[in-house]
């Protein structure tokens, strides 16, 4: 006999929303169990400097559970309304909005809100076990094991499936011993370090490239916040998410070209600094942000992992690497991707079958609804990240309209074939370098959707799909990285 039918590894936002999609799927049929490794006190917490995160998250994707699972989300986790994200060019000059109206989340309340909901659903909760690997049967995971911190004696629990949501750097992920698919370890280029403050501020000077109540802000400049940006997210008319993400090695180069020696924590203190709207900041002391004010955390922004399942074992949210890669969010994937995967597990565990074959339509169904799109974005991430500020400036003012941006945050890439034509005569080399490097991506991301609209339907075709896949990003890498020089 088994302990649960199903454990969810990590208790954070994408292993509750799981585990209610997976109760909502089954009826509360099945008997669930989330296991963190946080006391009950700070749910989910990634850790001791609390939730860090951008805290926003697009409607769209609130509403895609919602209408699914019938999980509602109200005040007080919705702290703040946005009409969308308005991304400026190093220079000023040149605003792009996208990703539509959106939601502003408080952190430390909403998991405390989502585990009262789970329990109401008969879903259980393991608190202060700190998880060290999987259980295994031959080929199948069949549990989890580690240590209870509240009594320091071994935790060993079975189940039919186990969920791992336990976050980027997970040891369920990194030990995995039953598939050759999943990938176990990520690139350090695929991580970005961010930092970030919740604070109250008087007004300053009326900017709305600086702070405007209703959109989020997001800063592209290469000195700032070197392959990543800066953010400016409103949680009220004086009240501000004010943080920024850097690539490690893009921050050495910009460390040197700039003679200086910052770091993530360094570079958040000039950015808050430089900001004209906001006056005299003070880190929020509510009781629902006292735990989650300051704090400094890895995201990837890479593709979701290239294959999510093994024999009794799935991934979610940021253990699968599902933040976006163009702007690191992972809340909305990881909303998605808990829905899908509730639906996914209802049907194995009926069919009384949980073999990796049984469990692989979860990739073709996450594919299907989000992750098409993601190796398209992680390249032009890539071709961003390479570019110099008046490249951004340049690029943004001229090739890159409204449209575009919307089309590549959907995965559907403008066409960029026409760059060049008449009317674009390449006015020197800058122009050139952009205009090659923006259709290069472009032609390159109509195939990798289109390959990955081609992802195996079962386990035997995977290894011939992800070799393709790997040659056409390594050539792509390379070639992406001509262009910066």
């Amino acid at each position: 006999m088994v302990d649960y039918d199903v454990i969810v590894a990590g208790g954070g936002l994408a292993g509750t929303i799981t585990a209610q999609a997976i109760s909502h799927y089954s009826n509360q049929n099945v008997k669930i169990l989330v296991v963190d490794r946080n006391t009950e006190f700070f749910p989910g917490r990634k850790s001791l400097a609390g939730w860090v995160c951008g805290d926003a998250c697009s409607k769209e994707a609130v509403d895609y559970m919602s209408d699914r699972i019938k999980v509602k989300w109200t005040r007080p986790e919705i702290e703040h309304d946005v009409k969308g994200v308005m991304a400026f060019s190093p220079d000023k000059e040149t605003a792009i909005p996208f990703d539509g109206a959106g939601y502003m989340l408080n952190r430390q309340k909403l998991p405390e809100i989502q585990n009262e909901r789970c329990r109401k659903m008969g879903i259980e909760f393991e608190y202060e076990i700190n998880l060290t690997g999987l259980v295994y049967e031959g080929q199948q995971v069949v549990g989890v094991q580690g240590i209870d911190n509240k009594t320091k004696q071994s935790f060993k629990k079975t189940s039919k499936i186990v969920i791992d949501a336990t976050g980027v750097t997970s040891m369920l992920r990194n030990g995995l011993q039953n598939s050759t698919k999943v990938e176990k370890r990520i690139d350090r280029r695929d991580l970005e370090s961010t930092g970030r403050y919740i604070m109250y501020f008087e007004p300053g000077q009326k900017d709305l490239s600086e702070f405007d109540p209703n959109y989020c802000i997001i800063h592209l400049d290469q000195d700032i916040a070197p392959g990543g940006y800066g953010w400016v997210f409103p949680k009220a008319e004086n009240k501000v998410n004010i943080g920024l993400g850097v690539e490690k090695s893009l921050l050495d180069l910009r460390n040197k070209r700039l003679g200086k020696k910052d770091n993530v924590e360094s570079l958040m203190k000039e950015y808050l600094a430089r900001n004209v709207s906001i006056k005299n900041p003070k880190l929020s002391e509510d009781p629902q942000d006292i735990n989650n004010n300051s704090g400094v955390f890895q995201v990837s922004v890479r593709r979701q992992n290239d294959c999510m399942v093994s024999g009794g074992y799935m991934m979610v949210g940021d253990s699968a690497w599902m933040p976006k890669p163009i702007d690191a969010g992972g809340i909305g994937p990881a909303l998605i991707a808990g829905t899908i995967l509730g639906n996914n597990v209802s049907q194995a565990l009926q069919a009384n079958d949980v073999s990796e074959a049984s469990l692989w339509q979860y990739n073709l169904d996450y594919i299907k609804e989000y992750g098409y799109k993601t190796a398209g974005l992680e390249l032009f991430r890539r071709l961003v990240q390479q570019m110099t500020n008046e490249q951004i400036s340049y690029g943004m003012k001229h090739f890159l309209g409204n449209l575009d941006v919307e089309a590549i945050s959907k995965g559907e890439h403008p066409d960029f074939t026409g760059l060049g034509k008449i009317g674009m005569i390449i006015r020197g080399a800058m122009n050139k370098t952009v205009a090659d490097g923006l259709r290069y991506t472009s032609k390159q991301n109509q195939w990798l959707v289109e390959h990955y609209h081609n992802y195996p339907k079962d386990p035997t075709g995977f290894d011939e799909w992800n070799k393709t896949l790997h040659q056409r990003l390594d050539e792509s890498f390379a070639k992406i990285e001509v262009f910066g020089k």
